[in-house]
């Protein structure tokens, strides 16, 4: 077993700090869940950077990139959003948790603004948020259709169909923009 130092909110929406034992990261979250507590940061003792928390008591986060902070909340074009729906879709698909798939998805992506957005949805899926609400904080990359279609897979068990349909419309849309296109460049 392990000490883990913590952040994270009460139902008030107020920060408490503190360290638990537990044998793994998951198993700290969710002791933290039982307790009713939201984390926002968690991380093993001895790894990581020590902050102060709230009440001036020491709290170790992971060291975050500038990366985060300065790209996530731009917007990107409707080529990347489309290659992260389909490469999302068929990671979820074949059995990855959703977690695992932006994982692995933030430490691929070639677009910065994508890339920190991605790392953003993860961590606040992390902290227990849902994947629909996490979306939703990014407004300008997202759309609402985005937003709601992710929702109800969610709310359906069915989140990997959803994302298959929502790539599958993507492409279409990009499809009939580009011969829209050509068709009043050639006239």
């Amino acid at each position: 077993m392990a000490n883990f130092q913590y952040s994270a909110l009460d139902a008030k929406g107020e920060q408490t700090t503190g360290v638990l034992s537990a044998g793994s990261e998951a198993e700290a979250i969710q002791q933290l869940r039982n307790q009713g507590l939201y984390p926002t940061q968690i991380v093993e003792e001895g790894k990581g950077k020590t902050i102060k928390g709230k009440g001036g008591k020491p709290v170790k986060v992971q060291k975050k990139g500038k990366t985060a902070k300065t790209k996530a909340g731009g917007s990107i074009k409707a080529k990347p959003l489309m290659i992260f729906t389909r490469q999302l879709a068929t990671l979820i698909d074949s059995g990855l948790p959703l977690l695992r798939s932006l994982t692995v998805l933030e430490k691929q992506e070639p677009n910065p603004v994508l890339k920190a957005t991605v790392a953003t949805l993860a961590e606040s899926v992390q902290g227990g948020s849902t994947f629909s609400e996490s979306l939703a904080q990014h407004p300008k990359i997202f759309n609402k259709l985005y937003v709601n279609m992710v929702k109800a897979g969610e709310l359906g068990g069915v989140l990997e169909v959803v994302l298959n349909r929502l790539a599958e419309y993507q492409e279409k849309a990009q499809k009939l923009k580009t011969r829209s296109f050509l068709r009043w460049f050639i006239r």
